[in-house]
């Protein structure tokens, strides 16, 4: 898979069974006995310090390949935000992107290139994009009301977490009832997803 002298990454998952269903369909990070980079039980049963490491060793199967001239660099938009306009911008979806900092709207548009900005704490801007939207990706990790986000999804709408808050999030029912909409989670993806990923970018 990798040979010395390439360029490599490790994410957030360093082991795993290897044998369960799971594992077998390439979803490492849902297996029963996943060992994260850090804060996890290694197999001896000493904890895992692996997250600002400058060195660590890793089984070869949870190491991916890192793409020739593929920057590390980010704009001011949280890690999970700024990634996930460019990635739906790729995919030609029409990206919205929705923040709590009026100061991110201009990156957000010039550098990232979404089409429009939702500043969420203003009632008139989230008023008016009430009921628009086909699906949002909450990539907030801070406790927070998905309530106003249900509110901006259209019929059959979907939002989906992917920023886990510390404590559980209040599910408006009716708001999904009365829509038929749709709200899921999803953490890191495998070790094939997550190749997948760093080759298309």
């Amino acid at each position: 898979k990798v040979k010395v002298g390439d360029e490599v990454g490790v994410g957030c998952l360093v082991g795993s069974c290897r044998n369960c269903n799971r594992c077998n369909e390439d979803l490492e990070n849902y297996c029963p006995a996943q060992i994260f980079t850090y804060g996890s039980p290694d197999t001896d049963g000493t904890p895992t310090y692996g997250g600002y490491s400058d060195i660590m060793v890793v089984d070869e199967h949870f190491v991916v390949r890192w793409p020739e001239n593929f920057p590390l660099d980010a704009v001011g938009l949280g890690g999970l935000g700024h990634v996930a306009v460019k990635f739906a911008k790729a995919f030609g979806a029409k990206v919205t992107l929705i923040s709590t900092s009026a100061s991110k709207k201009q990156d957000a548009i010039e550098k990232l290139g979404a089409d429009s900005f939702i500043l969420s704490n203003d009632p008139k801007e989230m008023e008016a994009a009430f009921g628009t939207m086909d699906g949002i990706i909450d990539t907030v990790s801070a406790v927070h009301s998905i309530l106003p986000l249900i509110d901006l999804l259209a019929f059959d709408g979907k939002l989906v977490e992917v920023g886990i808050p510390a404590k559980p999030l209040e599910l408006p029912i009716y708001n999904l009832s009365i829509g038929r909409k749709i709200v899921g989670a999803t953490t890191i993806g495998g070790l094939k997803e997550t190749q997948e990923m760093l080759d298309f970018s």
